[in-house]
């Protein structure tokens, strides 16, 4: 990849590591499923403007019932119901792992040894930091309704490389936020209930709507407009690695706003997470260069 391209990766990487922060903060305002069907309605706005991308409808459709309408019910919800923010920033990520298995199947897209040993490098990393999660970092539930988010992740992102290099990532995503906003309005009214949803809206704090606002704005338009251009150019075997990274800026985030604490364990596997990235992404000759005969 080249370095410019490697750094709107780590951008994204480190937006999506807050998210989980500001999604702790969100989650305190609004019910999850409320609160999922705001970040899209904002984020949709753009589509007003925007023609729809050239995509075939059922293509359109799944990309947006995987890639933003499933992740998002499963991990807001995971998150309300028993895993923490630092925890959750750690298990969504074994999409990475997914997105080339599913993409090696699908799109015969091979992922080469350095690729696949520097991804297992970095998910032992990330067993290393589940590992230090207390049992009140997570319940049952909540870990499997993140593990199932990352699922519709992976798939998302292999089904969006399959929307074609000439489609403008930025419509696609203000389009896709289209597809999510009723359905979840719809599974919250009946989950919640119109009282519990009209208190929310009628009592919102600050946080709660700069927590909207960042989640919409920042982690949802940009950063998966970003993310889809990356996913344009180069194999997904390249791209995904990079949401490996999310984990260390979301346990970062989530021990300076939100208190969680984690020792020497925790931050070796991050340096596992870093070095597994190193060896995925960057090739061999950027370090060594055979001379010329």
């Amino acid at each position: 990849m080249k370095p410019k391209h490697i750094l709107l990766a780590l951008l994204v990487a480190a937006i999506w590591g807050v998210n989980f922060t500001v999604i702790s903060i969100g989650l305190g305002s609004f019910p999850p499923l409320l609160l999922a069907a705001l970040r899209f309605a904002i984020a949709a706005i753009p589509a007003l403007f925007l023609p729809r991308p050239n995509i075939r409808w059922p293509l359109f459709i799944w990309i947006g019932a995987t890639l933003f309408l499933g992740q998002f019910a499963l991990l807001f919800t995971g998150m309300a119901v028993g895993i923490t923010a630092g925890l959750a920033s750690v298990v969504l990520q074994s999409q990475a792992f997914l997105t080339i298995l599913i993409a090696s199947a699908f799109l015969r897209e091979k992922p080469t040894f350095k690729q696949i040993s520097g991804t297992l490098a970095a998910f032992a990393g990330l067993a290393v930091i589940a590992e230090t999660a207390g049992g009140a970092d997570f319940t049952l539930t909540g870990l499997g309704l993140c593990l199932a988010a990352a699922l519709c992740w992976a798939v998302g992102n292999v089904l969006l490389r399959r929307a074609g290099t000439a489609t403008d990532m930025f419509a696609l995503v203000a389009w896709l936020s289209l597809i999510p906003p009723i359905p979840l309005l719809i599974l919250s009214l009946t989950m919640d209930g119109p009282a519990k949803l009209g208190h929310a809206l009628a009592t919102m704090s600050w946080g709660g709507i700069g927590a909207v606002l960042y989640i919409a704005g920042l982690s949802t338009t940009l950063c998966f407009a970003i993310w889809g251009q990356l996913l344009k150019r180069y194999p997904a075997s390249a791209v995904a690695p990079f949401s490996l990274l999310v984990p260390i800026f979301g346990a970062a985030s989530a021990a300076l706003f939100l208190g969680e604490k984690f020792g020497t364990m925790r931050i070796a596997g991050m340096a596992m997470v870093l070095a597994g990235l190193v060896v995925a992404v960057i090739p061999a000759t950027r370090f060594w260069r055979p001379q010329r005969a």
